[in-house]
């Protein structure tokens, strides 16, 4: 994964692969105004909390592309230091089926795991997050998790586990539905420029005109 995209300096992009599971989690920011988010907070909250103080960022949001533990093991830690606000898709909440998942991963995580705080924003199809000046479009990408989202901004797409370099999200979790997640790739993604820049929850980078040709399971 290529670490730290810059794009006009007008945004910034740090990309950490963290934890167990080797999840990516971005911390975003404007060059502008330095206010700054981190998107999945899946493990390592303080080389996280140092990555934002490298980049002199002061994080106001926390999202969660969706609720799965090796995507928010630190958010708790995060939110706590940061004081900023978590916000999560509706559909997502923090119901039996994120709590199932919690449990069948937190051993492999290890015994630093905390449960989610309570979401301080739900999102929903369509909203902006806004960031200092960016702007980033909330996309509901259903079917790895019923309230998995992507963020839309800047010519990029954080797609969580919605979509991968030559790959897709699993759907065999609770919660999971393989035609919903086509669905919502078919419909969401692949209407994306191509020289979009993907960032998936896990993995290196791609383009939406590589996956669109290439992936094997478009």
């Amino acid at each position: 994964m290529k670490s730290q995209i810059r794009e006009n300096e007008v945004v910034i992009i740090k990309g950490l692969e963290v934890g167990p599971f080797l999840s990516n989690c971005y911390v975003v920011g404007s060059e502008e105004t330095k206010e700054g988010m981190i998107i999945d907070p899946g493990a390592e909250a303080g080389l996280i909390l140092k990555t934002a103080g490298e980049l002199g960022l002061s994080i106001t949001l926390i999202v969660a592309t969706h609720l799965h533990a090796d995507h928010i093991a630190a958010l708790a830690q995060v939110k706590e230091a940061t004081k900023a606000e978590f916000a999560v898709h509706e559909a997502e909440g923090a119901g039996k089926m994120a709590q199932a998942f919690h449990r069948m991963l937190t051993p492999f995580i290890g015994g630093s795991f905390r449960s989610p705080p309570k979401p301080d924003r739900l999102l929903h199809e369509g909203d902006i997050i806004k960031v200092g000046e960016l702007g980033f479009r909330v996309l509901h990408t259903p079917g790895h998790s019923p309230g998995g989202i992507c963020l839309l901004g800047h010519g990029v797409v954080f797609c969580g586990d919605t979509l991968f370099n030559y790959s897709i999200g699993r759907t065999d979790f609770s919660g999971g539905d393989y035609d919903q997640l086509m669905e919502s790739i078919h419909t969401k993604l692949m209407v994306l420029p191509d020289e979009t820049r993907v960032l998936p929850g896990h993995g290196p980078e791609t383009i939406i005109g590589v996956e669109r040709k290439w992936n094997p399971f478009l």
